[in-house]
């Protein structure tokens, strides 16, 4: 079988294991995760082998988001909280009602709101991990050279030193690990809804807070106006913490090894990827770097 076969295999025993329907199962998307719709408004998320653990933490971050009064993805009731098949977790979602990617002044509010919330003490939650996967990433990094790999490690080793002087910032507290806007959505009543749970851990908010930074200042994906009501929404800007260009510099790491990762499924990623790298080498002169195209 395909990776693709091997998918919907998983999905098929998956729904048997929970007593629900897998016939006419769409896919939404297929990537490091699958996710599928089901019959009555119900969502699968299947994982990669070995993130059982993690699988059941998102469980448990929904369920204290819904205590919190948070506006969440919530799990089914009705089906087991989470399924592994061929070592692959499958958790059963309700399918969201109509939405769309956030503005930024409303995912800056959502931020506040959650960095605002007493730690819960009994869900297991980590203390983040800024690098996690990242060597992998290098490896799996389709169409790149021996030296672009090579200058990669050693980018991640110097970010990794720099991290270790990480300056004061503000209190760690329990953080979403990845928000931007199309994991922090609006729904069609223009209330915000958290998403992909899945790297909610404790932190620095500075964390949360530089992926919008970045969209500005990196990517020139939002403008000017756009950030300042992000800032003024949330009550600081991250651009002028002392420890802005170092969360930068990951942030920007992250998202080019993603890609080039991503490359070996989707080669007409590369032009991105390739293109990512080279300005994070230099060679693009200085930010915000024409070219970075959202992908998502």
């Amino acid at each position: 079988m395909n990776g693709e076969s091997q998918i919907r295999s998983v999905l098929e025993s998956a729904c048997a294991a929970a007593g629900l329907s897998a016939d006419g199962a769409e896919a939404i998307s297929v990537g490091e995760n699958a996710v599928y719709r089901l019959p009555g408004h119900i969502v699968a998320r299947i994982s990669r082998p070995g993130r059982s653990g993690v699988a059941r933490r998102e469980v448990a971050v929904s369920r204290w988001l819904a205590a919190s009064g948070m506006r969440a993805v919530r799990v089914v009731r009705e089906a087991p909280q989470s399924v592994a098949i061929d070592g692959r977790p499958v958790v059963f979602w309700r399918e969201l009602p109509p939405h769309g990617v956030s503005r930024p002044v409303v995912v800056a509010g959502a931020l506040r709101r959650l960095h605002g919330l007493p730690p819960p003490v009994d869900i297991g939650l980590r203390v983040l991990r800024p690098f996690a996967r990242l060597d992998g990433r290098i490896d799996a990094a389709t169409g790149t050279s021996d030296e672009q790999r090579c200058w990669m490690r050693g980018h991640l080793a110097s970010l990794a030193r720099r991290w270790a002087d990480l300056p004061k910032g503000l209190p760690w507290c329990v953080i979403h690990g990845d928000a931007h806007e199309g994991n922090i959505v609006t729904a069609d009543d223009g209330e915000a809804i958290v998403l992909d749970l899945e790297r909610f851990c404790i932190g620095p908010p500075e964390w949360d807070l530089v992926q919008t930074a970045v969209n500005r200042a990196t990517c020139g994906w939002i403008t000017g106006d756009e950030y300042a009501a992000f800032t003024a929404a949330y009550g600081f800007d991250v651009m002028r913490w002392e420890g802005f260009e170092l969360l930068r510099d990951i942030r920007e790491f992250r998202m080019t090894a993603w890609l080039l990762q991503q490359v070996a499924e989707r080669p007409q990623l590369r032009d991105q990827a390739v293109h990512r790298l080279a300005c994070l080498r230099g060679e693009h002169g200085a930010r915000p770097w024409t070219g970075w195209a959202p992908v998502y």
